[in-house]
């Protein structure tokens, strides 16, 4: 449960609310009808449809409470988009330590040990276009909380035939390529290096004699 569900019903004194659902209570049913303290509740998990994996959202927070909250969040919006979502996956806590020195003078032979946890969750989504998953993005990203980090994976599709399609336009763009570059266009390319060359060598031994005549006799 979310952290503000939590210290909700323990301010007032409550149990947690259940909402009756008939199985066949669909999405659009349950949003037009008006609920008091939705965001409180569970969001509305959707079933799968042909089960094609569309993105992935992984979230790190090192606030357990924070991190539960925005996930519920998320899968509020994700509800309201009509993205079929999994339920948050709780992945494995990591940990680490450090130990320093207390102080440099009095205290440099004791040890002070410090701990962080880093706190993971996972939400997967199947059957939604890229353009619901992209706004979903957009939106968290925009009303992130503080202190929670998110990272997503997505899956793009290509029509049938792309493969056929793309050797086509590289073959093409070749074929071109190929006709507008001419023999006289190869052999004046090949004198105007030569050119260059040569004036860079004559310029580089003009140098080094300057640098000879320059230099004092020797006695």
């Amino acid at each position: 449960m979310p952290s503000v569900q939590q210290y909700h019903f323990r301010r007032i004194g409550a149990t947690s609310p259940s909402l009756p659902r008939a199985p066949d209570l669909t999405e659009p049913a349950y949003a037009a009808t008006v609920v008091r303290g939705r965001s409180l509740r569970p969001p509305h998990y959707l079933p799968k449809t042909h089960g094609i994996p569309a993105a992935m959202l992984h979230f790190r927070s090192y606030h357990q409470n924070l991190l539960d909250f925005f996930v519920h969040f998320a899968g509020h919006a994700a509800a309201a988009l009509g993205i079929p979502i999994s339920k948050p996956v709780h992945l494995p806590t990591e940990r680490r330590l450090w130990t320093v020195l207390r102080g440099p003078f009095v205290h440099k032979k004791s040890q002070e040990n410090f701990e962080r946890r880093t706190h993971k969750r996972v939400l997967k989504a199947w059957d939604a276009h890229p353009e619901a998953v992209e706004l979903l993005v957009q939106y968290l990203e925009k009303h992130i909380a503080a202190g929670v980090g998110m990272r997503v994976v997505r899956w793009t599709r290509a029509p049938v035939g792309v493969g056929a399609k793309t050797m086509e336009a590289v073959k093409g763009q070749l074929r071109v390529d190929k006709e507008g570059v001419s023999a006289e266009k190869v052999k004046a390319l090949g004198e105007q290096i030569v050119k260059e060359e040569l004036k860079a060598a004559g310029a580089s031994t003009s140098a080094e004699g300057a640098v000879e005549k320059a230099a004092p006799a020797s006695s």
